[in-house]
Formats: structure tokens, C-alpha cells, sequence
């Protein structure tokens, strides 16, 4: 059983678990709260081309002030449990969400994304502050806690919903990615794979999968991969790890 069909088939059975234990409490399952920055309208499935991403949606109950000191970056590694679990640590960062970004349909669920149906890939947007961590920071631990030489693949996880990629927001941003890239290639660390594409409408991924290693450590497929991409950023970036209540 390859890792994908092992993390569909354990997600499938706790979804089942959560509606049993719903129905046995007398009330049926509470209807998803959307994370902020998700669509409201529209249904899954619904076929879409893609629109320009709202920077900054997340943050709309923040004052205009606090807006302004935080940037955005989305970034596609493979497992968005995994990715998502190396930022959290990263000091500067707010808050990191899961999601999908770069496909053709509308409100796409995980298992459409996993089945190909879609063109999305598993990404993280990333809010940080510009004043503790740069972009180029961010590229740098991206590059070094994934394979950005293989396509569309990263371990056993295998199809264009894992493909390495860059989503940048504006030109500058486009820019520093670039130059990254190049510069790994020209110190023999390449040929990188990783595509550059305009950052477009991200949506955020079911809510059992935010935080996902933080919820599910012992998890087989977080002790088995999540694990050694978050030992590889605090051994390789322990000056860049959060201090306590950072």
C-alpha cells in the first residue's frame, strides 16, 4: 500500500469516528467553521479558472496597522503535513495554513487533489514578519527540507499535487526565487525542478488537516516523514527556531 492510499484510508476512518461519536452524543456533526481566507460561496468540485489569491484575506479581522506588518508566502513541498510542520517552528512566522493552490477547480476537496482531478498542489501560505525572517529565509529553509530535483514527487508520495513549486505574490517576490534557484544550480545542487507559477486562489484544506503533526505526532505517517523534516530544519536552522512564547 503506497503512503498516500495509507493517509486517505487512515483519514477516511477518523472522519467515520468523529460522525459516530456525534450521532451517539444526540446531535448531528457540527458544520465545518471556515478557516479564514476560505470561499464561502460556490461548491466542491465546481470547475474554475483560477482567480488572483487575496493576499492578506486571512487577516481580515485585523486592523489595518497589524496588516501592514505581516507578509504572505506560498510554498508547495510535497505533504502539506510536513511543510507545514517545519514553519511553525520557524521564528517569525505567525501562522501557517494548509491548503491547495494552483489548479482549475473550485473548493477542491482532498481526495479529488489526491485523485488528480484538480491541478492543485498541497501547499502552505505562510504569514511572517518582515521585521524577524525575510522571504529569502523562507526560501532558504524551503529548498533544504524538501527535494527540489524531483518531479512531482517527494518520497513515496508521487503526482503533481507534490510537485515543488514557488506561488509568488508579487514581482519581487518572483524575483528572489529566481535568483535562489539559480544559484543552487550553479553550486551543483540541481537541476531544481521547482516550478515558479503567480500565486492564485489558495484554498484552505479540510480543518483535520491544520496542525496536523501538532495534533497526530505519533501518527504512522508523521513518525515516519513528518518527523525527519522537522529534525532536518531544527539541526540544519537552530539559530531560526522559536524561543518560548515567540
Amino acid at each position: 500500500m503506497s503512503v498516500n492510499t495509507t493517509r486517505l484510508s487512515f483519514i477516511g476512518l477518523l472522519s467515520s469516528v468523529v460522525l459516530v461519536v456525534a450521532v451517539a452524543a444526540g446531535h448531528s456533526a457540527p458544520a465545518a467553521n471556515p478557516v479564514a481566507g476560505s470561499p464561502v460561496a460556490g461548491n466542491p468540485g465546481e470547475e474554475l479558472v483560477s482567480e488572483p489569491n487575496q493576499v492578506g484575506s486571512k487577516n481580515s479581522d485585523k486592523s489595518e496597522p497589524e496588516a501592514r506588518k505581516e507578509a504572505v508566502a506560498t510554498l508547495a513541498g510535497g505533504c502539506f503535513w510536513c511543510t507545514e510542520a517545519v514553519y511553525e517552528r520557524m521564528r517569525g512566522v505567525n501562522d501557517v495554513v494548509s491548503g491547495y493552490i494552483g489548479g482549475h477547480v473550485k473548493n477542491p476537496t482532498y481526495q479529488q487533489v489526491c485523485g488528480k482531478q484538480t491541478g492543485h498542489a498541497e501547499a502552505v501560505e505562510i504569514y511572517y514578519d518582515p521585521s524577524k525572517t525575510t522571504y529569502e529565509e523562507l526560501l532558504e529553509v524551503f529548498f533544504k527540507t524538501h527535494d527540489p530535483t524531483t518531479l512531482n514527487r517527494q518520497g513515496a508520495d508521487e503526482g503533481p499535487q507534490y510537485r515543488s513549486a514557488v506561488f509568488f505574490h508579487n514581482d519581487q517576490q518572483k524575483a528572489e526565487a529566481k535568483k535562489y534557484i539559480a544559484k543552487l544550480n550553479a553550486a551543483g545542487e540541481g537541476p531544481i525542478v521547482t516550478t515558479l507559477e503567480t500565486a492564485s486562489k489558495f484554498y484552505p484544506a479540510e480543518e483535520y488537516h491544520q496542525d496536523y503533526f501538532a495534533r497526530n505526532p505519533n501518527a504512522g505517517y508523521c513518525r515516519a516523514v513528518v518527523r525527519n523534516k522537522v529534525r532536518k530544519f531544527n539541526r540544519e536552522f537552530g539559530d531560526k527556531i522559536k524561543k518560548k512564547g515567540e
